[in-house]
């Protein structure tokens, strides 16, 4: 029986994987940040869906029959996207049409790649 706190035998505990060394800088965990919170929405994630699998760009018109939409709502989440350098916009004539920047994944990869994180 131990009697005191003192004569209980201390053992090292494993606790956790150590954290790789950090791969971002403050500013680019501020950029990524804003990335992440414009795509918190499952619409949005669905537009950069969509514009991923397309193979030219997109009619602000073409989004709303997919997403259930109305043209306001689309416009307002291509917005959000468009703000945070994930689409580019060109107007043809009335309409706007909208791409995946061809950079837009890859600056989300500094986030997910382990081997980047470390080197």
């Amino acid at each position: 029986m131990v009697t005191n706190v003192r004569d209980i035998p201390l053992a090292p505990v494993a606790c956790c994987t150590p954290v790789a060394a950090p791969g971002i800088t403050t500013e680019q965990a501020q950029a990524l940040a804003a990335i992440f919170k414009s795509l918190a929405d499952p619409n949005r994630v669905r537009i950069v869906n969509l514009l991923a699998n397309a193979a030219e760009p997109v009619c602000v018109c073409e989004f709303m029959p997919h997403l259930g939409l109305s043209q306001g709502t689309v416009s307002f989440h291509l917005k959000k996207l468009l703000t945070v350098g994930l689409l580019e916009r060109e107007q043809r004539g009335t309409w706007a049409y909208y791409s995946l920047r061809p950079d837009a994944l890859d600056r989300l990869r500094p986030v997910f790649d382990a081997e980047e994180a470390v080197g």
